[in-house]
């Protein structure tokens, strides 16, 4: 891919070059660090739109929960009276990490993590915009490890992960007027699984054209992880994950994709504009000294702030950001009615996210959804930003840590 992007004043070349220089190794240590490896998330919501169509029953796909009596009580605490330090033994933690099979959702924590997550959630202040978020105090929601966890293929495919998509684009998306889009493999098809005519943008405004390709990006940078973390063979129990370069061609090559295969990657550029921007956009509200990613070590979260910092300096000195003053800028009735459409678009494809019937393709699913979400918030809440109270919390806007985990993670993939 080369070249300048649509819809915005940046080049491909640009953007590489930041990002493999500069964001890239800062936002990998940042994913490493405790505050932003622990994801809570609520993995057993019923499907909102469709009768549940089953959950996968391939073993990376699938979560074997640890015994209720084997959860650190830290985890499943949410207050503090419930916490006990006698609750758990390291040889109780050794049994859950053993239930976890290699490539489920492995929800076990250090034992050193387990007092943090009580008052990570004293910190959160639930206020959401664009997601539909998961209820944490719900008895199903449980804190994953992401490093344990990572995105990459399950064998999760067919009618139901297809039925997933054609509801995010067919019902949920502005999208180009298209002649011929068939995503749904049980549909009638002159060109076979997912194969998609040239679109027309013609008489569609930038905000649909923006949310289109926000989806579409997203939709690659998932499918590009697949690719990436391919389970490539199977021997005596010892799988070998690596890229599969068959797989990326079939879903990214011209030839194999009727000429769209570069206009999706070209939309995963524009996804990590977008993420970027919030970035930079939101960095007043941590360089606030009341603002303390905290875990309970004084040290570690000293330096993960300091190394947040670091990077909000470094989208800062972008010089090619996404405009977003350029959205709903027309006559105020409209532009407030297109927004709140924009909106609710998005909060409805976060709840189809619980539809995903694999458990690790539905995690990845929700956080990066979430991720985008967040960053539209943030996007759309600039003067609420700027007049941010120094040294005290803030009510015009505010991020949970949920929120928070999700923006960095999403940008980091």
């Amino acid at each position: 891919l080369t070249g300048v992007l649509d819809d915005c004043l940046c080049d491909i070349e640009s953007i590489d070059d930041f990002n493999t220089f500069k964001i890239f190794p800062k936002i990998q240590k940042l994913q490493e660090r405790d505050y932003f490896r622990y994801y809570k998330v609520n993995l057993k919501r019923p499907c909102p739109f469709w009768a549940d169509d089953g959950h996968c029953s391939i073993k990376d796909c699938h979560v074997e929960p640890c015994p209720e009596s084997k959860i650190p009580v830290g985890i499943k605490a949410g207050s503090s009276n419930k916490y006990s330090k006698a609750a758990n033994n390291s040889k109780e933690l050794e049994d859950c990490e053993q239930a976890n099979k290699l490539g489920a959702v492995n929800s076990t924590l250090s034992n050193q993590s387990k007092e943090a997550f009580i008052d990570w959630a004293r910190y959160d202040d639930s206020q959401d915009h664009f997601c539909e978020l998961d209820d944490e105090r719900s008895p199903d929601a449980q804190y994953v490890d992401l490093l344990l966890n990572p995105e990459r293929y399950t064998g999760y495919k067919g009618p139901s992960a297809w039925r997933v998509w054609n509801s995010i684009y067919e019902e949920n998306c502005f999208k180009p007027r298209s002649v011929y889009r068939p995503l749904n493999p049980l549909a009638p098809s002159r060109g076979g699984l997912g194969s998609v005519c040239h679109f027309s943008w013609t008489g569609l405004c930038l905000e649909k054209r923006v949310f289109y390709k926000l989806i579409s990006g997203l939709h690659a940078s998932i499918n590009l992880h697949l690719c990436a973390n391919y389970l490539l063979e199977e021997t005596w129990g010892k799988p070998r994950w690596g890229p599969n370069v068959k797989e990326f061609t079939r879903r990214f090559d011209p030839a194999e994709t009727k000429g769209e295969g570069p206009r999706r990657l070209k939309n995963l550029y524009f996804l990590y504009l977008i993420e970027l921007r919030a970035l930079s956009k939101v960095a007043p509200y941590f360089e606030r000294a009341v603002v303390d990613l905290y875990t309970g070590n004084g040290h570690e979260d000293a330096e993960s702030k300091a190394l947040l910092l670091d990077i909000f300096r470094d989208t800062k000195s972008f010089h090619m950001h996404f405009d977003e003053k350029s959205m709903f800028a027309g006559d105020k009735k409209g532009a407030k009615s297109l927004k709140e459409e924009f909106r609710l678009h998005f909060k409805n494809i976060s709840r189809i996210m619980d539809c995903v019937g694999c458990d690790k393709c539905r995690l990845w699913g929700k956080l990066q959804t979430q991720g985008l979400g967040t960053a539209l918030k943030i996007l759309f809440s600039e003067k609420e930003i700027q007049s941010l109270p120094e040294n005290s919390p803030s009510k015009g806007f505010q991020l949970t840590r949920q929120e928070i985990v999700a923006l960095v993670n999403a940008f980091g993939r």
